[in-house]
């Protein structure tokens, strides 16, 4: 086997390579951590490709599962400082002042984070998209550190063994694991797209007043008519 020409490539792809070949394994967790800060760079093309390099003897299987795994955390850790500095205080007060946005709307998700917020860091790894936004209401409600990494070091590495190992064992057509997880993502895009577009549309419409209904003279009691007279 053969490392795949920059013409089967694309560019996330070919950005990737670049970076494990002149890092090696950790040039995949670079990658990673990158694609955790910026979701559009998607994992579902760097993984598999990273798993595809470790076959070719680049480097190990378990060199890229760690380092992948470390870089994920890395960027997770990178976004929930981000919530932990803008803090629930600061963003209220933006939420105050955006169109749209009433503040007991972050007040309902801070109190579904409390709720279930173990649960959405975990299972959010492995979620396209989510995987990394979910750090920011992790790091805005201060998650117990120690908890918020056990619980992104544990989705990730679930998510990274998957699509890494996935490339590993596929070879040459590493890229079929892109195209199968290109349809979830799509999914979950779509999904989320439709949920913010019926939320303005109905945040929209309650921001008209509604019309009371007319009365007619006949349903007015008359004045300084005792009732039941």
């Amino acid at each position: 086997m053969t490392s795949p020409s920059t013409e089967e490539l694309n560019a996330v792809a070919q950005w990737a390579l670049n970076l494990m070949e002149a890092l090696g394994a950790p040039g995949a967790g670079v990658a990673i951590a990158l694609e955790n800060l910026f979701p559009p760079l998607p994992s579902e093309i760097i993984l598999p490709l990273a798993g595809f390099t470790a076959s070719l003897g680049t480097f190990t299987l378990p060199s890229v599962l760690f380092w992948t795994t470390l870089g994920s955390v890395v960027g997770a850790l990178a976004l929930y400082g981000v919530g932990a500095l803008l803090g629930r205080d600061r963003l209220i007060a933006i939420a105050d002042k955006m169109p749209l946005i009433k503040v007991s709307d972050v007040i309902m998700t801070e109190n579904w984070f409390t709720k279930h917020g173990y649960k959405a860091v975990f299972f959010g790894r492995m979620i396209p998209i989510f995987r990394s936004l979910i750090s920011i209401p992790a790091g805005l409600e201060r998650m117990p550190l120690g908890k918020f990494l056990g619980l992104t070091l544990a989705g990730s590495l679930i998510w990274n063994t998957i699509f890494v190992v996935a490339g590993f064992m596929l070879g040459e057509n590493w890229n079929k694991v892109e195209h199968i997880a290109g349809y979830a993502s799509d999914a979950v895009l779509y999904i989320i797209l439709g949920a913010i577009a019926i939320f303005v549309l109905v945040r929209i419409r309650s921001s008209f007043p509604r019309k009371k209904p007319a009365t007619s003279a006949d349903d007015t009691p008359e004045s300084g008519t005792p009732h039941g007279q």
